[in-house]
């Protein structure tokens, strides 16, 4: 009896969207492969497209969706930016200019394996947010917090002592040589299926310590707050929620050569929410992590191009803001109470 798989079709539509919009975007993106992930018989292409300044030095964004093959909707919001920048381009003077100082990252797809099989992990069963080799230095929630056991349970991490997965290393790849060098450069790694409402997490993961660009953080919150009073996010250090083995924003984000300056976001849709205005699609693996009804997607996608535009303004003038002397001692002190101040006491 042929596998079940082989039924599926060879390609899936993000995948296809994706290649429309750099087909569309060829005179515009530098576009690359930057690995290959193989799955049952089918072959994709991990792809980059990159626009903008050229200059080294220029401050960078890397905008990344797709890390878990269930979670849709972060793809399809940086896809959907992506579409929209090549639009502005023929007539955003502004976005021009913009893209004249600073440089985008896209990897709108990083498990692409995944994501065709609809499979939070990668064709190797392994959880990519989970792969870096490092520990937590506390207890993590049991599973969720990344397990060695086998891929035949939830969240494994992969053998210990194992290379990384093919798409873990493209993806820290694209951060070491596209953010990480620069002196100052962001990402957004575009993710759903946590909690009722929609939040922004940063480093750490390992741990409860904070980081030590917390008041780079804090200034970027601060000034999203005023210029976006209505948001709705929860802005906070992912460890307020739970800690994990292996995350890969942490392991970027230490290896990060000073004084740059790197400052991984994730933008974690929260889902549970969608679920409640349609519980029916809860018995549905798509449904528990993207908005089913064609309305709420369109909704999601034009709720958080806001956050995207204005990480793309706050790289272009980094000077206006970013804390310096006497005022990052301050900025440091107006964080660790509104984020530690329990660890004061």
């Amino acid at each position: 009896m042929p596998h079940a798989l082989s039924f599926l079709p060879d390609t899936f539509t993000e995948y296809e969207d994706l290649k429309a919009i750099l087909d569309v975007g060829s005179g515009s993106f530098e576009i690359h492969t930057v690995c290959e992930t193989h799955v049952h018989g089918r072959t994709f292409a991990v792809l980059t497209a990159s626009i903008g300044s050229r200059d080294p030095r220029a401050p960078a964004i890397g905008f990344f969706g797709g890390i878990h093959g269930l979670e849709r909707i972060g793809t399809q919001l940086v896809l959907d930016y992506m579409r929209a920048l090549l639009g502005r381009l023929e007539w955003d003077e502004l976005l021009v200019r913009q893209l004249q100082s600073i440089r985008l990252i896209f990897m709108p797809i990083v498990n692409p394996g995944g994501m065709w099989a609809a499979t939070r992990a990668n064709p190797n069963g392994v959880d990519l947010m989970r792969n870096a080799p490092q520990d937590a230095e506390e207890r993590v929630p049991w599973l969720a917090g990344g397990q060695r056991v086998g891929s035949w349970l939830p969240w494994y991490r992969g053998r210990r002592g194992a290379p990384m997965e093919v798409e873990a290393a493209a993806l820290l790849r694209v951060v070491e040589e596209d953010l990480a060098l620069r002196p100052l450069s962001f990402a957004l790694d575009c993710h759903s299926g946590y909690g009722w409402t929609d939040s922004i997490w940063f480093p750490y993961a390992k741990t409860r310590r904070a980081m030590p660009h917390l008041p780079e953080m804090y200034a970027l919150k601060t000034m999203f707050e005023r210029a976006h009073p209505h948001h709705g996010y929860i802005f906070e250090p992912q460890s307020h929620q739970y800690l994990l083995h292996g995350d890969l924003w942490d392991w970027a984000y230490d290896r990060t050569p000073p004084p740059n300056i790197f400052l991984p976001m994730t933008l974690e849709l929260g889902s549970w929410l969608w679920i409640k205005k349609n519980p029916r699609q809860i018995f549905s693996r798509q449904g528990m992590f993207n908005p089913v009804k064609a309305h709420r997607t369109a909704r999601v996608l034009r709720r958080h191009a806001n956050l995207l535009d204005f990480l793309t303004r706050a790289a272009y003038a980094p000077q206006r803001w970013l804390p310096q002397g006497h005022r990052r001692d301050e900025l440091l002190d107006h964080a660790i109470d509104h984020w530690y101040k329990s660890e004061r006491k």
